[in-house]
């Protein structure tokens, strides 16, 4: 089994998904305390998917929420580069493509909508890859971006880090197929930028309209952008 550095090496972190994936969603659960299953369904209110729209679910590992996006009626392909995951998911009637998030196999303004789901953290260029998703999504498209963020409440936001550098790793031994993946995890969640600096950030690629949306006291938060028409 493997685990990335936070230089987020591309082989490593597609190799570290690979190993994780046989119990990928179930430990997510476990972790999350149930949450996750709620997380998805803001993103998916965030999203609105039509039925007729195109849908790019990047870093869609499973499937899983490609899958609830698709009861829409909406067309939506889970793109992934890590092809344990996707192979975990075959069966879950979606288009799956495995890709490059930083080299997309897809002509410009292809998608209505574009969403990524806890994969950002992950790309080895975070800037490439909101610049990559403005690239295939047409003008006046949507962005959402769901992934861990900052707790907006200081004694909480204490708690919580010590739950993800403590309570963490020994949870996932129990669970997961891959458990110093999640070493990584809780590593690459205290490094990430809060919800304003990756609004910014988002801003700056390109992309208008951006806010955000905080769950679970800051955990986890939502953002949400338009293409310029």
């Amino acid at each position: 089994m493997s685990r990335a550095g936070l230089d987020k090496n591309p082989r490593e972190v597609a190799a570290m998904f690979d190993g994780v994936a046989r119990r990928y969603d179930l430990t997510n659960t476990v972790l999350s305390f149930g949450q996750d299953r709620r997380w998805r369904e803001v993103t998916r209110r965030a999203l609105a998917p039509k039925p007729g729209e195109r849908v790019l679910d990047l870093a869609a590992g499973s499937g899983v929420s490609t899958q609830e996006f698709a009861r829409s009626g909406a067309w939506c392909v889970a793109a992934d580069f890590s092809l344990g995951m996707l192979s975990v998911g075959r069966d879950r009637g979606v288009p799956m493509v495995a890709a490059d998030a930083l080299r997309l196999p897809f002509a410009d303004g292809a998608f209505d909508a574009a969403t990524i789901s806890f994969g950002l953290r992950n790309l080895v260029d975070t800037v490439a890859g909101l610049r990559e998703m403005l690239r295939v999504v047409r003008p006046g498209g949507r962005l959402v971006v769901c992934e861990f963020s900052t707790p907006t409440w200081q004694p909480f936001r204490a708690i919580y880090l010590n739950y993800l550098m403590r309570a963490l790793p020994p949870i996932a031994r129990a669970v997961s197929s891959n458990p110093d993946a999640y070493v990584y995890l809780a590593e690459s969640i205290r490094a990430w930028p809060d919800q304003r600096a990756l609004a910014e950030l988002i801003a700056e690629v390109g992309w208008t309209h951006v806010a955000w949306r905080d769950l679970t006291s800051g955990v986890v938060a939502v953002h949400r952008a338009v293409k310029p028409s």
